[in-house]
């Protein structure tokens, strides 16, 4: 796992100073502490900061082809580098090195853009043809691995793995992009569609760009996508073996590696499929390791234990304390762009624990999106149902108006918080699916925003661009389209990032076996019987599992990652709450409405609502803006 940087000239071509180069990639020595390098030529600089995980002694970076005519930089893995270097060397490459960078440089020099298909892995990386005055950008399939681009008051367009990178170079505008905000506001992070500074741009998850000197810059090009517009058909008992042979596949090609791996393990579904297919898979005992919290209600290592003893593991495991909320500062550090997943922290810790001692982590991430796993995807395929039952315009009257009428009751036992699935109800299932996903709905951010702020985001919503993809994906139903939105919109903008840059902050891989593309494709194709059954998600993964796990770890109700903000804001906190809404950052920009921030929290602190996860926005919210000098 690395950190690249570079510069290209679109248009022209111009000398790179190899220090811009340099300082960029110093900005992600975090995310390869291992070694570095900067190579230049006319009209282009690429930089790279190296974790050595395969082929440790050799394959440094920027790496050039044995022909000299091409030069790489790449963050990430290829699973199967050896598969495609026995293809490649049979029809006539040479290599020098044993590690997968100069099989990308092949690949390519073979095969052109083609070569991505063919790359099994997580991935981004920066390539430069010489012969052909090219540089060809690329994003993985689902988005595991970063890429940030700007164009430059000088023509260039300067890239790197973190907005850090970009940050580095002096030319770089700091200015707030007030679209971003609202989409920050709506989905606690900022999506991949924007960047909270204007001028800069994330490349989609599997996208491409080529770039010439002689042209203006190019758009980025789709090359992968995922479709559950078909089928299969097969009885349960084969569905379920194809399953369990994609996972095998998919976790022991991440188990390559030169240095100590382990994995993550919370004592959920995911972590501990991860874990047994590895205890399967290994020689030697798992190294495993687990975060608690010292707030019962909210700590899993029991289980996470009782699945350690099952399989053998070497297992490690450490509480978070009360007082963890103090590094805030180091948290909204790592993401540059305020990320208000609060989740972030404990996997932060839990990184540093697996740090100690491996440097590859493998991790359960990717089941929840691609096999309906989360509770909201369950409730959405139920209120489906009754959109086809009750026809719009019976819906959107009724529905709505006792939906603006019902109490926002966080206290009030959970059948009784019926506001959300009411207002949901009363709109179509990609306009309901996106209130369902969203922190705050837009009448909650409307309240806050000032007039001006308001009136300059004109007719634009956060949730539109969520909206316009579920509508156009390649799905069949309301629960498939609910599903292409988590694992295009969520998964990269949330966990995906979170997992990043939690992970490189402590020069940590982690690898995401759930998220091998054939498996995903695969749950794409499963009939709707196979994802939910009952109140149950993901069935066909827990019901593929039991032969490995307990039914208390497969049909236990999901808890996942909790931070107990609630608490922390009525208690250690509450002065700080009261600080971001009066006396801080925020209050000065003009953005918000002042007594509606206040309002928020003292009504926290009272006790009269629960608005936490607001806080802990504006909170991250504050502390990027302080970071970023805006």
């Amino acid at each position: 796992m690395c950190g690249i940087a570079g510069i290209f000239h679109c248009g022209t071509i111009k000398p790179v100073d190899p220090h811009r180069v340099e300082a960029m990639t110093d900005a992600l020595v975090h995310r390869g502490p291992d070694g570095g390098g900067v190579w230049t030529a006319p009209g282009v600089g690429l930089g790279h900061r190296r974790l050595s995980i395969i082929d440790v002694a050799g394959s440094p970076q920027p790496m050039h082809s044995p022909d000299g005519r091409a030069v790489i930089v790449f963050n990430g893995e290829i699973y199967n580098f050896r598969e495609l270097r026995r293809e490649l060397e049979d029809e006539g490459a040479r290599f020098r090195t044993d590690g997968d960078t100069e099989v990308i440089l092949a690949a390519w020099q073979r095969w052109g853009v083609d070569c991505l298909p063919r790359l099994h892995g997580m991935f981004a990386f920066a390539l430069y043809d010489l012969d052909r005055r090219e540089l060809f950008l690329a994003r993985d399939r689902l988005g595991v691995k970063p890429l940030f681009t700007a164009m430059l008051s000088d023509g260039s367009m300067a890239f790197a793995s973190e907005l850090k990178g970009l940050l580095a170079h002096p030319l770089l505008r700091r200015e707030v992009d007030p679209l971003a905000v609202e989409d920050y506001l709506a989905w606690g992070y900022v999506p991949d569609h924007r960047s909270f500074l204007k001028g800069v741009e994330k490349l989609p998850a599997g996208h491409f760009r080529l770039l010439r000197h002689d042209n203006p810059p190019a758009a980025p090009r789709q090359w992968w996508d995922v479709s559950f517009a078909d089928r299969d058909q097969g009885k349960t008992a084969d569905l379920s073996a194809q399953l369990l042979h994609h996972m095998r596949e998919a976790v022991s090609s991440r188990m390559v590696s030169d240095v100590p791996l382990g994995a993550f393990l919370s004592g959920g579904v995911d972590s501990s499929s991860v874990v047994a297919l590895m205890a399967e898979i290994s020689r030697d005992p798992v190294r495993t390791c687990s975060i608690g919290f010292d707030v019962a209600a909210l700590d899993e290592t029991a289980y996470a234990q009782q699945v350690a003893e099952r399989f053998g593991t070497e297992h490690r495991s450490r509480m978070v304390a009360p007082d963890d909320f103090q590094l805030v500062d180091q948290l909204a550090g790592m993401f540059d762009e305020p990320f208000a997943d609060a989740s972030a922290l404990p996997t932060w810790r839990v990184c540093q624990l697996a740090r100690e001692t491996v440097t590859v982590a493998l991790s359960g991430d990717g089941a929840d999106e691609a096999f309906a796993g989360y509770r909201r995807q369950v409730f959405h395929l139920r209120e489906e149902q009754a959109r086809s039952a009750l026809p719009q315009a019976l819906r959107g009257p009724v529905f709505g108006a006792l939906g603006r009428v019902w109490p926002k009751a966080d206290w009030a036992p959970r059948p009784l918080r019926a506001k959300a699935t009411l207002l949901s109800l009363a709109e179509d299932g990609a306009t309901g699916y996106a209130r369902a996903l969203s922190v705050i709905p837009p009448e909650g951010r409307f309240a806050l925003y000032s007039t001006s702020f308001a009136r300059g985001l004109g007719e634009y919503r956060a949730e539109t661009p969520l909206v316009e993809m579920m509508r156009a994906a390649p799905a069949r139903s309301g629960l498939d389209r609910a599903q292409y939105a988590d694992l295009k919109f969520w998964l990269p903008g949330d966990i995906l990032t979170k997992v990043d840059r939690t992970s490189m902050n402590v020069s940590l891989e982690a690898r995401e076996p759930l998220l091998d593309h054939r498996l995903i494709e695969f749950a794409a194709r499963l009939p709707h019987r196979e994802r939910v059954r009952g109140k149950q998600g993901k069935w066909l993964l827990k019901h593929t599992m039991e032969r490995y796990l307990p039914q208390d770890i497969l049909y236990r109700p999901k808890q996942g990652f909790v931070t107990p903000l609630a608490e922390w804001f009525r208690g250690p906190l509450a002065a700080t709450a009261r600080t971001i809404v009066s006396a801080g950052g925020l209050a000065r920009t003009g953005w918000f409405n002042p007594q509606a921030l206040a309002a928020i929290a003292e009504d926290h602190i009272a006790g009269r609502r629960d608005n936490s996860r607001v806080l802990w926005q504006l909170l991250m919210l504050d502390k990027s803006m302080r970071g970023l000098g805006v």
